[in-house]
């Protein structure tokens, strides 16, 4: 059997869990920048707020006191995610953390008696220690689970925790269960198969294995199985990332080179910690710029460059040298860049790095590696507290815009919440 436990509207409860005054209120988390809606609380979805509006669209309603908003703060939801994951862990033998959000509880030796009992348990340990309310769906395979954990959101009679134990409850639930909703169908391949209709679930399952094969191939065949409550996917590989990005947009154009340079050296850094983080070092270190292409009075540039290493690394100052050398071929004085970037690919494992012939750079690579050691040790928090000369002072997030970011309540000792 498997558990998904899922935290509701999870950025909109990070937000609640310290404001208690955003409570019934309808409340909406924008993206980087303010730039769109990528959180709804329940009565902001019920006002028809899609996810992805802009902003600009529902500011009125902001300005008239109807609507709340947040920008978004993500060093809170990073570490109330963790503190989630850690109560989860204390009570089942193994998790699978799927996303900041949610994890697979793999329940194994534990009787169908006592499951929804922990269930209950946990989510009354997580809302206590947190704040965060979760659901928790429980089935006979991962996809069921995501089946049962949209009942558990939706009908609050089962309080908070939905199992679908027997052949008739799965059937049910396929038939209440939209085609579009079901976990590796999405919907791109759902409109395909409402005009076949297929509409919902328990439609999906009635098609024979190949007819499911010929219009959604093998991963098709695995969901269609799953349904059935045959349990195929199983848990995901640890294979490396085939490329790694991060990349942010400007509040402002910047067209100055010194600042430009700033910024694409942060972006760098966090993509040697990431690589450090998987256990592993790429080979290739791409750096791109981008105009504002809805400013057609101002010329347009989308330039990119590539610097390939003799050796794949994930040092900090290895990254961001080949980031700084590939900005270096790429701007152009006299453009107004709205967004950059760093893309590092050519990833292997930090255990199948072929050295060079001789290894003439042995010592330098390894001190190198030292240094990024150590920054990872200090910069423990996520914050920039030991960075490269060529890196901006402060948070990475610095330059965005957060015209409505909360405080990180349980991240900073100078915002820690005040009791009188």
């Amino acid at each position: 059997m498997f558990a998904l436990a899922d935290c509701n509207n999870f950025f909109v409860s990070c937000e609640r869990a310290f404001q208690p005054e955003l409570e019934g209120k309808p409340l909406v988390v924008l993206s980087n920048n303010d730039g769109c809606v990528v959180a709804r609380s329940n009565e902001s979805k019920a006002m028809g707020i899609a996810m992805g509006t802009p902003f600009f669209k529902v500011r009125h309603l902001v300005d008239a006191g109807k609507l709340w908003v947040r920008s978004s703060n993500y060093a809170l939801y990073g570490d109330l995610s963790s503190r989630v994951m850690t109560i989860l862990a204390s009570e089942v033998p193994k998790i699978e953390v799927y996303s900041i959000d949610e994890a697979y509880l793999i329940v194994d030796g534990i009787s169908m008696e006592l499951l929804p009992p922990l269930c209950s348990r946990l989510i009354y340990r997580v809302r206590k220690c947190t704040g965060i309310p979760i659901s928790i769906g429980i089935a006979e395979t991962r996809t069921l689970a995501k089946v049962a954990n949209h009942f558990a959101k939706k009908y609050p009679g089962y309080r908070g925790v939905c199992a679908i134990r027997t052949r008739e409850q799965r059937l049910k639930a396929l038939e209440l269960t939209p085609v579009e909703d079901v976990w590796g169908i999405g919907r791109r391949v759902a409109p395909r198969l409402v005009r076949m209709g297929i509409r919902t679930a328990l439609d999906f399952i009635s098609r024979p294995e190949s007819f499911v094969s010929a219009q959604m191939g093998v991963n098709g065949v695995r969901t269609w199985k799953e349904l059935q409550g045959i349990s195929c996917i199983g848990e995901e590989k640890n294979e490396p990332r085939q490329s790694i990005c991060t990349s942010r947009s400007f509040a402002d154009t910047i067209s100055d080179f010194k600042e430009l340079s700033a910024r694409v050296s942060d972006f760098a850094a966090m993509c040697a910690a990431k690589l450090r983080k998987d256990g592993t070092a790429a080979e290739c270190v791409c750096t791109f710029l981008l105009t504002n292409r809805f400013r057609e009075d101002q010329p347009q540039d989308y330039p990119d460059a590539v610097i390939r290493l003799d050796v794949p690394g994930n040092s900090t100052p290895e990254i961001v040298g080949a980031a700084i050398d590939a900005l270096r071929l790429i701007w152009k004085p006299g453009f107004e860049y709205k967004k950059a970037g760093v893309t590092v690919f050519g990833i292997v494992r930090e255990s199948e790095i072929q050295g060079t012939l001789f290894g003439f750079d042995d010592g330098l690579r390894l001190r190198r590696d030292k240094i990024s050691e150590v920054m990872d040790k200090v910069n423990v928090s996520g914050r920039n507290v030991l960075r490269m000369a060529t890196q901006r002072p402060g948070h990475y997030a610095d330059g965005i815009r957060k015209e409505h970011c909360s405080r990180p309540f349980s991240t900073s000792w100078n915002d820690i919440l005040e009791v009188h």
